[in-house]
């Protein structure tokens, strides 16, 4: 009797400790935040809550948007605002820029896979990479070279895609975007030939894996109010990321060796062409700042910039021409009269092709411009961002954030906004950018794509120039359609807007025999 008496005072001690923890959590999250004050947003729950919806969370933020175009989520040290308004973003993001941070809550939750890079950094480690990546992506060389490479890349994924159209297979189009734009990367970013695409490195195929992985895992942490205690006892979803981390690093770490053992070896070359070359010359005006995990940081960053946001934008794309097969023709149209000024015949190779895709032909294509803007709209490559108030601020529309208040900027809520674009927000309408045929930009605090302010993204025209290349090469040469009309494509909660389980599809070549 003695024995089970102290058993179940042992048990219901721990579970007075448990209730005593968990009602002190609680307390935490509602205490203090003026829930009840009309001049701060209004509540929709905790950022917990976000648990039931995460598979949809994009869509039930939407939904609570057109409801209320600012409203808050509660955390136990901090509120978390969520807004559309566009004279909110404008004032956080470029009017009281300062005011305004990445913040510790967020640098500590993707701080594993982005370390000190551009994405992640506030203050002098931000301006110093902003002012060496603004002068990288000016220069001519790197434009020409990156050019170059996007041409290569697209040839090889036409005759890749007229191989699976000839025998008529089905294929997975986003796989093999995310080889493409990832050989892509590597070339531009590294120096590198990765040859995912051709599938000759299963090695990079493991990368794509664990760097996609780590993506969602990395922003689970969002709505997992028990990460913190996962990865200090490293188990479950936090010993998966640290696996995948872990790869990630070696991998680049490897290529960086590789790299200046390389340009050891050719001292005598001043033409460095890819931004590793660049950065590592710049590194040793201060080797004990910039060191090879700096590098890295900085690397990775430009891959989910250069790699993610891409591929997931050019899937999402295609998805849209096979829902919309009209577009689809107008964008084929447009780039047979493009072409045809050009001295490229049925009788020339891919490679003629792509070679006639110049500055001057990437300029005239004004609806392609259009169409994947308006995919940039309804599935921005990063769906939701957001700053950290350093101080006290009102916001335009009227509430009042506290110091340590997280605000986010919902993209993909935004582009289903009516009172932003009007009764057909959700309509996919290239058209809406045009006037006369001719595209004409909208404010970026309305289309938020790419960033605004300071902070806007250095790499918009690299991205534009790489997906009109690739896609302006497979449309031309192929019509697409789903294997399956009926079924409901969606994403994969994570920081990029991925399709989730991939976008199967059937390609059919327009003009024949394609010679490679």
């Amino acid at each position: 009797m003695e024995i089970l008496y102290t058993l179940f005072s042992c048990i219901a001690t721990a579970l007075l400790l448990i209730f005593t923890l968990f009602s002190i959590f609680i307390l935490r999250i509602f205490i203090g935040k003026s829930i009840f004050n009309k001049n701060y947003p209004p509540v929709f729950g905790t950022v917990f809550d976000q648990l039931f919806y995460f598979n949809r969370l994009y869509d039930y933020q939407t939904e609570r948007a057109k409801k209320h175009h600012t409203f808050r989520l509660l955390a136990p040290d901090q509120s978390e605002i969520y807004t559309t308004d566009m004279r909110n973003i404008e004032h956080i993001l470029k009017t009281k820029f300062w005011k305004y941070s990445k913040g510790e809550y967020n640098q500590e939750i993707f701080c594993d896979l982005f370390g000190n890079g551009i994405f992640a950094v506030d203050g002098d480690k931000w301006k110093h990479q902003r002012k060496l990546a603004s002068f990288e992506f000016s220069t001519r060389v790197l434009r020409d070279f990156s050019c170059r490479v996007f041409r290569e890349k697209a040839a090889n994924l036409v005759r890749i895609v007229h191989g699976l159209a000839l025998t008529k297979q089905v294929f997975d189009v986003q796989a093999l975007l995310m080889k493409c734009t990832l050989d892509s990367i590597f070339k531009v970013g590294f120096g590198v030939d990765l040859n995912c695409l051709e599938g000759s490195n299963k090695e990079g195929s493991e990368f794509i894996r664990a760097f996609d992985d780590s993506n969602e895992l990395i922003y689970w942490r969002y709505a997992d109010p028990f990460w913190k205690l996962k990865q200090y006892l490293n188990i479950g979803s936090e010993a998966t990321l640290k696996k995948n981390i872990k790869f990630i690093h070696n991998f680049v770490d490897d290529l960086i060796s590789t790299k200046i053992r390389q340009m050891e070896r050719q001292q005598h070359c001043n033409d460095k062409e890819d931004i590793l070359s660049r950065f590592l010359v710049e590194s040793k005006k201060n080797p004990q700042g910039m060191t090879n995990q700096y590098l890295r940081d900085i690397i990775l960053n430009f891959m989910i910039a250069g790699k993610d946001t891409t591929a997931n934008t050019l899937s999402w794309f295609f998805y849209m021409l096979c829902k919309n097969p009209i577009i689809q023709e107008k964008i084929a149209k447009e780039l047979r009269e493009i072409i045809s000024s050009t001295p490229w015949n049925e009788a020339s190779t891919v490679d003629d092709f792509v070679e006639c895709i110049t500055d001057e032909a990437l300029e005239e294509m004004q609806y392609l411009h259009a169409a994947l803007t308006e995919t940039l709209r309804l599935y921005p490559a990063v769906p939701v961002d957001g700053r950290c108030t350093e101080t006290d601020d009102t916001l335009p529309d009227g509430f009042k954030l506290k110091k340590g208040d997280g605000v986010y900027y919902m993209a993909y809520a935004m582009g289903r906004m009516s009172y932003i674009w009007g009764d057909d927000a959700e309509d996919f309408r290239p058209e809406r950018w045009l006037r006369n045929g001719i595209f004409q930009p909208e404010s970026p605090f309305k289309f938020i794509a790419f960033n605004a302010g300071p902070r806007t993204c250095l790499g918009k025209d690299f991205a534009y120039r790489q997906m009109k290349i690739v896609s302006a090469a497979l449309v031309h040469f192929f019509r697409f359609k789903l294997e399956n009309d009926a079924e409901n494509v969606t994403y994969r909660t994570m920081l990029t807007l991925h399709i989730k389980g991939g976008l199967n599809i059937h390609a059919l070549p327009r003009t024949g025999f394609v010679k490679v």
